[in-house]
């Protein structure tokens, strides 16, 4: 009886110390556990607040870009603003050149339209002008008169040619007729071959003419000298008097000498009628 008393006593004790044991083992346990559940619900938030963090960021990229996209499709606005209006000042002023184009058209061809009348008005003048130099030149003093007269006459030969227009035929003419009245206005010397003597044999002489006043000749061994009488329509012959001023004038044309003033056999001029 005793021993089995003993042994259930021994039992309880065992029983006792056991639960003791896991009891002190299961209030371990749960400050452990509480740890690991808030580790991991720190590791939770850390993770979503990284993932807003990284939201946040690519937003803001996003947000730069288009930003950056709207400010350079600003600045393009406004460049393309520019040019518009630069185009309109520019085709405003377009308009006022052809509107000044069409006025000029309009009046050329009211010119073509009057050229032809204009071109027979003209010819009927080229002629006349051609006539008259031609018989001013052989009324003139014979200077350089073959020359003189073969311009006239190859002038007249152009009228009739279709290589030239009525223009550059009318400016051919005046450009002859400018020729003719700087000889009025100059001196010069030239050799020619003249029929001083009258009677056919022509001898080369060196020429003096003074401007449309006086045109003198001298041989060249200097023993003769005259001049052009105009009264008569011929040469005569100069005293010895001459032959020192023609010769210092032949001098002074061809540049030898310094201009001088000379004593010439100029003719008085007519009067005019």
């Amino acid at each position: 009886m005793n021993k089995q008393l003993l042994k259930a006593l021994l039992i309880l004790g065992a029983l006792v110390g056991g639960f003791s044991s896991a009891t002190a083992q299961t209030t371990e346990l749960v400050p452990q556990t509480a740890e690991v559940i808030q580790t991991a619900d720190l590791k939770d938030i850390l993770s979503a607040g990284a993932d807003k963090v990284e939201l946040a960021r690519s937003s803001q990229t996003k947000v730069d870009r288009i930003a950056d996209q709207t400010d350079g499709l600003l600045q393009e606005f406004k460049q393309v603003n520019k040019q518009i209006e630069n185009l309109r000042v520019y085709n405003s002023q377009l308009d006022r050149q052809i509107e000044n184009q069409n006025k000029m058209m309009a009046e050329l061809n009211e010119s073509i339209a009057n050229a032809t009348v204009i071109e027979r008005g003209v010819t009927p003048l080229m002629v006349n002008m051609l006539a008259a130099l031609e018989d001013f030149v052989s009324l003139d003093m014979p200077f350089r008169q073959e020359k003189r007269l073969d311009a006239v006459n190859e002038l007249t030969d152009n009228l009739d040619s279709a290589r030239f227009s009525a223009a550059e035929k009318f400016r051919q003419i005046l450009e002859l007729y400018d020729i003719e009245a700087e000889y009025s206005l100059s001196l010069e010397s030239y050799t020619d071959q003249v029929d001083i003597n009258d009677d056919g044999s022509e001898v080369e002489v060196v020429m003096l003419r003074i401007g449309r006043v006086g045109l003198m000749y001298q041989t060249k061994d200097k023993s003769q000298t005259g001049a052009w009488n105009k009264t008569t329509n011929s040469w005569e012959t100069l005293g010895s008097e001459y032959r020192r001023p023609v010769d210092q004038g032949i001098r002074i044309a061809k540049k030898l000498s310094p201009q001088d003033v000379l004593e010439m056999p100029i003719t008085a001029p007519e009067a005019a009628q």
